[in-house]
């Protein structure tokens, strides 16, 4: 086998333009497997983690691969493996510490990874791991969604609305979402009981009572959401500023803890004076919901929605692309 791969780096935080480059394939520990990497997908994570804006929660050292989710081929397993072997196609999320997937090889815990849905292509396959698992757990560990609860969820022809409204729906709830009007179809096809137009009409103004909020936005759009939500309801966001009750799950220390308490203090008012709960969320990976959300792929209860896919060469076109907001679903790097 070779010693060295292709791969996406970045050298320190910031830097805008990655820099494909050679650099050595990893080595497998005993609970590792050796995956050679057919696709990767794109996630607003990889821009946060490229801007430095995860250093409190997350350090890395450079230069460093991007990359977090991605599908393909088992080449080598580590000695304590016994449910993969060489062949075996898979997909999954690595773990925050070992990113890395914008590269033709990936060493990844085994914990992490599930074999690929089989009616799905690579590409298909690469769309899912980190917004099924993300969304898996908003919906399933933090909400509990279900039946006919109802849920906003925000930018619903995203690449994570388009999993979260499938998702929601086989749960049984009561979905509306909120997409520009040409994306209104997709939605719809897709599950959602109620599209409001963004750019003409005020989802707090249409919206009242509701259960949850899945918010993929932050900002004034995360404030507005307080106002639509019963007592007692939950705000489970992607986007906003991670509070006091996360450091503590999380184990952060006194002086990180207290920052964010102090930067999330007027959601900290909003909770209290609409009687919700906010909570931020940070996936965790596992093989383990994968597999269930295999299930669901294989039994056509979703599908991924993909934007296009990119050759690996182009990968800059892919992160401008992504970045820029237009994407219906995923974009995809297609690396072998």
């Amino acid at each position: 086998m070779e010693k060295y791969m292709n791969a996406a780096t970045i050298n320190r935080y910031g830097q805008k333009q990655l820099e494909l480059t050679k650099v050595e394939i990893p080595e497998v520990s005993s609970d590792d497997v050796l995956v050679e990497i057919h696709a990767a997908s794109i996630n607003p994570i990889d821009f946060k983690i490229r801007d430095g804006k995860l250093k409190m929660l997350l350090t890395y050292k450079m230069p460093l691969i991007l990359g977090n989710d991605f599908s393909g081929v088992v080449v080598q397993v580590g000695k304590c493996v016994t449910d993969f072997k060489v062949g075996d196609e898979v997909y999954g999320r690595p773990r925050k510490s070992r990113i890395g997937t914008f590269a033709e090889y990936i060493a990844v815990h085994k914990d992490d990874i599930a074999m690929k849905p089989k009616n799905l292509s690579f590409e298909e396959a690469a769309a899912v791991p980190l917004v099924g698992l993300t969304t898996y757990q908003a919906f399933h560990d933090v909400m509990q969604l279900k039946l006919n609860n109802k849920i906003l969820i925000q930018a619903g022809s995203g690449g994570v609305g388009t999993f979260a409204i499938q998702l929601a729906k086989h749960m049984g709830a009561y979905v509306a979402t909120t997409t520009s009007a040409k994306n209104e179809a997709l939605v719809k096809e897709l599950g959602a009981d109620l599209v409001i137009d963004y750019r003409t009409e005020e989802f707090d103004e249409k919206l009242t009572n509701y259960d949850y909020v899945y918010d993929t936005l932050g900002g004034e759009s995360l404030k507005k959401s307080f106002k639509i939500l019963k007592p007692g309801g939950k705000i489970v966001s992607l986007s906003g500023i991670p509070n006091h009750r996360f450091a503590q799950e999380y184990g952060l220390n006194f002086w990180k803890s207290s920052l964010l308490k102090l930067a999330t203090r007027k959601l900290t008012a909003l909770e209290k004076q609409y009687k919700v709960q906010y909570n931020f969320l940070f996936m965790k990976p596992s093989g383990a919901q994968l597999a269930t959300i295999r299930e669901l792929i294989e039994a056509q209860k979703i599908k991924p929605i993909i934007d296009r896919v990119i050759l690996f060469e182009d990968i800059q076109q892919a992160f401008d692309y992504s970045e820029s907001g237009r994407a219906k679903g995923k974009v995809i790097v297609k690396i072998k």
